[in-house]
């Protein structure tokens, strides 16, 4: 039986060889370090952990901890590794990283059927399976190759807005509207008057940002200016930009408010909403504190924060589906960060999926998708969601779950019900593989 070919050791790459081997699958895993390194890799192991230790919460009712329980149910090597090098981090899995990176590192170079090369990728093989799971900053070459291949957006600046749960949205304070009436209920309008705009407004100019490292510093474009920059060019110059009130008019009050933040729906379901406008540079705790400050927004829950920084990541709704293969080229399948998804453990997620359907691929087997009731289903529905409009990466969010039938108040509850329900399914799903 052909090997399949697997390009890049990191979180993706590594739990989809696992996933191939397991059936009985040899593996070529081509890892680049260290005859060459990315800017933010030091270590020839595999996995190397480049950013924080912790991989997120542990409890099961959170979504982190929700995705790492699904991912136990199909033997997951990046769970079982963190779990054996856990380290004290209050109600979060944290890592030592070097004895993580060592204990992935042997279970993949112990694997008899799985070849590690190490030597970089300038481009996707021609023939075969293929899993291209290179990261955020995958090589130069193999870059410009997916680019010719799928006119992919790839290797560039990277300014997301946040986004929030639509349950978390203060409805009394906001009101469904579209400019001029035109569009429906697509947008939630989120009205602010002077006082709450000045308020605001001193709050977002001087809140602290996030640091960039060397390689992220040079160049953003203007079309994802952080808000924040844009605010600093002038007292009213995000009031006659992403918050300009011109077209709507507050039902309340009957009049036009002095500033609005327009909140989008970020899902098919609505159950997402993205801050138009609002990408951003600050440090996660400040988004909290600031945004909280539109009367809409007090006590928003995010989904996602805002980031900046140099990104990879695939246009993959429309090129993808959820199994994470090419639609119109179903031999070759992406994992990782440059599928959309983000995170370490959504990272490696990605890649047991990927790895899995590429094993389906060569036996001649029906593809694999789990229900969007689970965690890692609804992440790789949401990188194959056509609908959505201005794709951004996406980690484990609540928000992404379709809700329970039955309305549950409590969060905490809410939570524990939506996570019972989701391991439930990927337990019935796994018996078909």
């Amino acid at each position: 039986m052909d090997k399949v070919t697997v390009i890049g050791g990191g979180f993706a790459g590594v739990e989809a060889a696992k996933q191939l081997t397991k059936r009985g699958i040899g593996v070529r895993l081509y890892e680049m370090k260290p005859v060459r390194f990315s800017p933010a890799h030091k270590s020839e192991k595999l996995c190397e952990l480049v950013c924080s230790n912790s991989f997120k919460a542990a409890r099961v009712d959170s979504a982190a901890g929700l995705l790492k329980a699904e991912m136990e149910l199909f033997g997951s090597v990046c769970v079982a590794a963190a779990k054996e090098t856990a380290v004290p981090a209050g109600g979060a899995l944290a890592v030592n990283r070097d004895l993580f990176a060592d204990l992935v590192t042997a279970e993949i170079e112990n694997d008899p059927l799985i070849e590690v090369v190490r030597q970089e990728v300038p481009a996707i093989p021609d023939e075969g399976i293929v899993i291209v799971a290179a990261g955020p900053l995958a090589s130069d070459l193999l870059s410009a190759d997916i680019e010719r291949r799928y006119g992919a957006r790839l290797s560039f600046f990277d300014a997301a807005a946040p986004i929030v749960t639509a349950e978390s949205v203060d409805m009394d304070r906001a009101f469904v509207q579209s400019r001029y009436e035109k569009g429906g209920d697509d947008y939630i309008n989120c009205p602010m008057n002077k006082e709450e705009y000045e308020r605001f407004y001193e709050a977002l100019i001087s809140a602290e940002r996030v640091i960039l490292h060397d390689f992220e510093k040079s160049g953003v474009y203007e079309g994802c200016m952080p808000i924040e920059v844009l605010a600093s060019r002038g007292h009213d110059a995000i009031r006659f930009g992403p918050m300009k009130p011109v077209g709507l008019r507050d039902p309340r009050t009957g009049h036009r408010p002095w500033a609005v933040l327009q909140l989008r729906k970020e899902n098919r379901e609505g159950t997402l909403y993205n801050l138009v406008g609002f990408q951003t540079n600050l440090k996660f705790g400040e988004q909290k504190r600031v945004f909280s400050l539109i009367p809409a927004l007090h006590d928003a829950e995010f989904a996602r924060y805002g980031v900046m920084h140099r990104n990879s990541f695939l246009k993959s709704p429309g090129l993808l589906a959820p199994t994470f293969a090419v639609r119109h080229e179903p031999r070759v399948f992406f994992a990782g960060q440059i599928t959309g998804v983000e995170g370490y453990m959504e990272s490696a997620s990605s890649g047991i999926l990927a790895g899995v359907n590429a094993a389906k691929t060569l036996l001649g087997e029906a593809p694999f998708v789990l229900p969007e009731t689970t965690m890692m289903g609804a992440l790789s529905r949401y990188v194959a969601d056509e609908s959505i409009r201005d794709f951004q990466p996406m980690g484990a969010a609540m928000g992404l779950l379709p809700p329970t039938e039955t309305k549950i108040r409590d969060k905490r509850d809410r939570y524990l019900r939506l996570a019972e329900r989701a391991l439930a399914d990927v337990k019935e799903s796994v018996k078909a593989i």
